[in-house]
Parts: structure tokens; C-alpha cells; sequence
């Protein structure tokens, strides 16, 4: 069969190989103690890995549960959000992940030129508020489907993401109220007819569903290992504190350290991303403000979830939960009296930040019974990152899918599929076997290589454990876990190659002093994700140009959709290589890849399970005309989606990507 020929029929012909064919391309055993040699070698249940976490946990958590109650409820508020609408749930709702598909795309904002400087693409080739089709992927679309290097047939730069929030400036937070005092400007990029839309990030949202397990996370590695307490920049922000409370109450700066968090730093950064959940100018405090109790304000503190019904059998909240009425029956700072220790939130002095110079300085003050200035703070408002990382951190811990087809088969509890076992063959990349067409090869992708260990990816916390920071492939020095492999070229997203706020490199590579004389390769690396309920979070890669698992495996197959690069330094990057797979090795590595979904994250099952969310989908009407928000000068009207809350019995399947109008 010609190539072309070989991959025109991929796509019809996936669902109807016959068990017969598969047994033609190898002997399988379904018995994993009788299985060949490769199988052997064949990641683990994810059952046999404990989630990580930092071991001086319980000098910040006093109660587990009501942190992780707390963590739930503020992962799952529409409230956190400036706009009063936008939770981390708004991105994460769907396997974790996001299948929202109207207003979704960005125009490539983080481009940049050969020196690296940011030159960002503010044109969307199709306008803002656009509704995606299936014709319109995958993004790329070469002139030979098996050759990278032949002329693009289509090829588009715009980034398939998530919706956030308005573009607006953060004025002031009224304690009780969800929506904060804005102001309001055209945007220049996100905005249809007469009206701004909701502005969309620049990469596609990861699933937070056994996230837990990633050494760092973010697409670029930013969201550091080590939990500072106030942001997601770890010991790279030397200067980042908490207040403390000695035994007399007295408040003294703490520079909090918790190692194996990256989950704790990446939870903190949305809330002050003027893209994806906050006003620009918002800070940390400023939301605590409208959140909890302030000191001497008669204003009511605000319910958690107050405008969302909660399961009475939600596995977390459902004891909290006021059944026919929304919110929870308890209020926020409650919950952090019960999880966390005193030391972190109970002295009555007061916290006043001030602005010095492009800095803002925290001093200690006494306010005794005075209602507190816009720029003061409690104990408890001003650590309030603290508490949000380290309870949503807590919360996503048990948001593990460890019970697939896979991991029963791997526990000898079931048999997988003759096309999976196949295609697992192809995946750790080590067999010679008996094609159909009659010819013996030793095949396969090597995808073990990046996808390793049980939690299917190389940017775990058990693999930089296991093997270092950094690994060399190909003659190029990478940092483990992140990889280029030639979806884009590198200045339209440089990824791990990219600095920090302080300049650094994000790269641990980059950052060595002990040079090793091969080409270093993360100019456009970005993290590899895990391959668990890959089934259920189509689009696909960081910039969510793929539609299906067939295209993903195409993509491999001819070693990406670029030939090689050259990154920033001038130097040569080979993206990754992987032998063209047979027609069926890609049904048997999607078959594979279909194994990897767990029954319970699909159905909503507990721990998936989770309180009402009302999600904007795009705004009214679409990209060539908006109709105005009467309340909203110059923003356009969300049109707002209803996910119904479940409790730990889950409920009907979401609608993915796409089956949403």
C-alpha cells in the first residue's frame, strides 16, 4: 500500500480491524507473567505510585479534610474571578481540561523574533468569537501527510485555548460583592463589532487530572517545584514571604518552603492573570478582601459558591451542602480556621502595604478595632495565596485516574484488546514482528521515552527523581521532561527556552555552568503531558491543532509537522524522530491510547464529581457581530452554559469538544 493510499484509509478504517489481522502482526499474551519481553518493561498501575507531596506539610495544615474542603470549593467558585464568573473550574471542567469551542482561539501572542524579544501576532485569522468547525483542523495540513518537509496545503499560527476574562483594570474589591470595580477599555485584539469578547490565553489548557504528579508545571515549566507561599515562582523570587505569628501574636516575615508543590505554585498564578481570572492590577490580598471578613466592615463576608448548587452527596462538599439552595453552609474563613494552623492566620495585627517606588512593601501596623484602609490586610487576607495553593493543591492531589483498562491489565485484573496490546508494543518501541503485508520490522515509536513510567509522562516528580533534571537525546541536551517536537517553529511559543520575571532562564539546562559540548535543545520545548483520559481532552498539544487521536498518531508518525530548526543561539534543533508506523501500528496506538481512560473521570464519579458551574461559551451572537452587556459598557454578552452539579455517583457524560452550540 502507498503511503498515501496507507494514510487516506487510517482515518476509515481504524474501527474495523478485526482481532484476526491484529494476531497477524504478532503473537500477544494477555497474561501479563507469560507476556514478551517488551511487556514486561511496561509502565505500572498508577495505583503502585503515591502522589507527592511536601513533607513539611502539617507545619502549615492542621485538618486535612477541611483543607481539602476548602480546596474543592475555592477550585469550583465562580466567585474568585474579578468578574464574579470565572472559576479555575472555567477551564478545568471537562476531564479536567477544557472542551469549550466558541471564542476559543488566540492569534499567537507570544511570538517572537530571532533574538528572542516578544513580538507578539494580534490578527486572528478568522476575527474574535469565532465558532471552530471540524474542517478547520488540524491547524496544518501538509501537501504529503507522511513528509514534513513538503509545502502546506494550510498552516495557521493561531492557538486553539481557553476563554478568561474581560480585558479590564482592577479598581477595588467590595468585601461581600463577586464582581469588582473595573475600568473598561477597547481591547485591541479580543473584540467583535462594536464590543470587547472574553480575551483567550496563548496555550491550550492542560488537564488538571493527575497534574499532582508533574516536577514542575504550565506548559513552560514556570510553575516551580518548591511552594513559596505567594506565587508560582518558587526560590527564584528571593524576596517572596509569608507573616508568621509568634506565640505573643507579634507578625514577623516567614519565607515559606514546601518542596514537591509545582501543583501549589501553578493554582496561585491565574488569580492575578489579567488573561485568565483577574482585573489587571489585582493582587492576592485584594481577593482575600472580598472573600473573607475584613476587620471593622459591616458588610457580610461572601457564601462559597454562592450562586452554585452543591450535591448533598458531593464525595467532598456534601456535608456542607444546602441540598435545593446554592452555596455552602459555612463561609470561608471558617474553613481556613479549621484546615490550617493558628500561627498562619490569627493575630489581631495588621498588615499595610504600601508602594515604594515600582516595589510594594509590607509594614506592620496596629488598627485595634478600626475598620482597615483599602491597602491593609489581616494576618489571614495577606497569607491568603498560602492557603489557596497549598488547599487546591491538596484538593487536585486526589484528582488521580489510576483505575483504566490499562492499570487493571497491568494488575493482571483484566485482558486489553488485541489492537492496544499492539499498539503498546508500538508505545515502548522494542519488538520485531510479522507486519500484515508480510515484511518483519523492528518497529515502534519510542514514545516510552518522554511518555514514561506510570504517570505516562518524563516531567514527573518519581522520573526527575529517579534520573536528574536534565537528559541528552539525539547528540542535544534538554531539560527532562520538555521537548521540541516540531509542532510549531520555536518563536511562536519558546517555551522552557524562555526567561523568568528576574531574567533567569526557565531552563535548568540553559542555566548550567558546566557546558557539555552538545547543541542545547529548549527553544520551544514544552513540558510533556501525561497520556491518561487523552480520549476525553481533544484538542490536541499545546496549541490544540489536532482534533484526533488518529491525526496525534499521524503527527508522530512522520516526526512532526516542521523539519529541522534553529533555535535562538543559532543552533540546530532536531525535533523528535519516530519511525513511519504501518497502517496497523496507528490503529493499535490509538486503540492503546483509548486504554488510558478512566470510567469514573468520563462519568463524573467520585473524586470527579463536583457543585454547579455556569461556564460563558463564546459571546452573543459570533465573530462578525456581538450584542452589548447592558450592565457592561463596551463588553459583548457572555452566552452562559449550565454544567449541572453531581454528586459521588457522577452522572451523564459531558458533551466534548465541538458538540457544544
Amino acid at each position: 500500500m502507498s503511503s498515501t493510499r496507507r494514510r487516506a484509509t487510517f482515518g476509515l478504517v481504524a474501527i474495523a480491524l478485526t482481532s484476526a489481522a491484529a494476531l497477524a502482526i504478532g503473537q500477544v499474551s494477555l497474561d501479563l507473567s507469560g507476556a514478551p519481553a517488551p511487556f514486561n518493561q511496561a509502565p505500572p498501575s498508577l495505583k503502585d505510585v503515591k502522589p507527592p507531596e511536601p513533607p513539611n506539610l502539617g507545619n502549615f495544615v492542621r485538618d486535612r479534610q477541611a483543607a481539602l474542603q476548602l480546596g474543592k470549593a475555592l477550585f469550583w467558585d465562580m466567585q474568585v474571578g474579578s468578574d464574579g464568573r470565572t472559576a479555575c473550574a472555567t477551564c478545568h471542567f471537562a476531564a479536567g481540561a477544557d472542551s469549550r469551542s466558541i471564542n476559543q482561539m488566540n492569534p499567537g501572542t507570544l511570538g517572537r523574533d530571532l533574538q528572542g524579544r516578544l513580538v507578539p501576532d494580534t490578527v486572528l485569522a478568522r476575527g474574535a468569537n469565532f465558532h471552530l468547525r471540524a474542517d478547520q483542523f488540524p491547524l496544518r495540513v501538509l501537501s504529503n501527510a507522511d513528509d514534513r518537509t513538503s509545502p502546506p496545503l494550510r498552516d495557521s499560527n493561531d492557538v486553539v485555548a481557553s476563554q478568561g476574562v474581560f480585558n479590564t483594570t482592577f479598581l477595588r474589591a467590595i468585601p461581600g460583592v463577586p464582581e469588582e470595580i473595573v475600568l473598561r477599555a477597547p481591547d485591541p485584539v479580543f473584540r467583535s463589532g462594536w464590543f470587547n469578547v472574553r480575551q483567550v490565553q496563548p496555550r491550550h489548557t492542560p488537564s488538571v487530572i493527575n497534574a499532582v504528579f508533574n516536577h514542575r508545571n504550565g506548559w513552560d515549566g514556570a510553575a516551580q517545584n518548591t511552594f513559596n507561599g505567594v506565587n508560582q515562582w518558587g526560590e527564584r523570587d528571593t524576596d517572596a514571604h509569608v507573616m508568621r505569628a509568634g506565640p505573643d501574636g507579634a507578625l514577623r516575615k516567614f519565607q515559606a518552603r514546601l518542596v514537591d508543590s509545582s501543583l501549589a505554585s501553578q493554582s496561585v498564578a491565574p488569580i492575578v492573570n489579567p488573561l485568565e481570572m483577574s482585573a489587571d492590577g489585582r493582587t492576592p490580598p485584594d481577593l482575600a478582601n472580598k472573600l473573607l471578613r475584613s476587620r471593622g466592615k459591616k458588610m457580610s463576608s461572601l457564601r462559597p459558591l454562592a450562586s452554585q448548587l452543591v450535591h448533598r452527596e458531593d464525595s467532598v462538599l456534601g456535608p456542607l451542602s444546602r441540598g435545593s439552595q446554592p452555596g455552602l453552609n459555612t463561609d470561608y474563613v471558617s474553613l481556613i480556621q479549621r484546615a490550617f494552623r493558628p500561627e498562619w492566620w490569627a493575630s489581631a495585627q495588621i498588615v499595610q502595604v504600601v508602594q515604594d517606588g515600582d516595589r510594594e512593601t509590607p509594614l506592620i501596623v496596629a488598627r485595634p478595632g478600626k475598620e482597615l484602609a483599602d491597602n491593609e490586610f489581616t494576618q489571614m487576607q495577606y497569607n491568603f495565596t498560602l492557603f489557596f495553593g497549598l488547599a487546591l493543591q491538596m484538593y487536585q492531589a486526589t484528582l488521580v485516574s489510576d483505575d483504566t483498562p490499562y492499570d487493571r491489565w497491568r494488575e493482571g485484573r483484566r485482558t486489553l484488546p488485541d489492537e492496544a496490546l499492539i499498539g503498546l508494543d508500538v508505545f515502548l518501541g522494542q519488538q520485531a514482528r510479522l507486519l500484515a503485508d508480510g515484511t518483519t520490522r523492528r518497529a515502534g515509536a519510542r514514545c516510552i521515552n518522554c511518555h514514561a513510567g506510570a504517570e505516562f509522562t518524563d516531567a514527573s516528580v518519581g522520573s526527575i527523581r529517579a534520573k536528574g533534571l536534565t537528559r541528552e537525546r539525539e547528540g542535544q541536551d534538554l531539560d527532562r521532561g520538555f521537548n521540541n517536537i516540531g509542532l510549531r517553529p520555536w518563536r511562536e511559543d519558546i517555551g522552557v527556552g524562555g526567561r523568568d520575571p528576574w531574567n533567569k532562564w526557565l531552563s535548568v539546562t540553559r542555566m548550567s555552568t558546566e557546558p557539555s559540548g552538545r547543541t542545547i535543545a529548549v527553544d520551544g520545548a514544552v513540558k510533556v503531558p501525561g497520556l491518561r483520559n487523552i480520549a476525553l481532552t481533544a484538542p490536541y498539544f499545546r496549541n490544540g491543532g489536532y482534533l484526533t487521536l488518529e491525526s496525534v498518531v499521524d503527527f508522530y508518525s512522520r516526526g512532526g509537522d516542521w523539519a529541522p530548526l534553529s533555535g535562538m543561539d543559532g543552533v540546530h534543533i532536531e525535533p523528535l524522530s519516530v519511525p513511519q508506523l504501518a497502517l496497523e501500528e496507528r490503529i493499535g496506538m490509538v486503540a492503546f491510547l483509548k486504554s488510558l481512560t478512566d470510567e469514573r473521570v468520563r462519568l463524573r464519579r467520585a473524586p470527579f464529581d463536583h457543585p454547579q458551574l455556569f461556564i460563558p461559551h463564546g459571546q452573543v451572537e459570533n465573530h462578525l457581530w456581538t450584542a452589548p452587556d447592558p450592565l457592561r459598557l463596551g463588553q459583548a454578552m457572555d452566552r452562559l452554559r449550565e454544567i449541572p452539579a453531581v454528586g459521588r455517583n457522577g452522572g451523564a457524560p459531558l458533551a466534548g469538544f465541538m458538540q457544544y452550540r
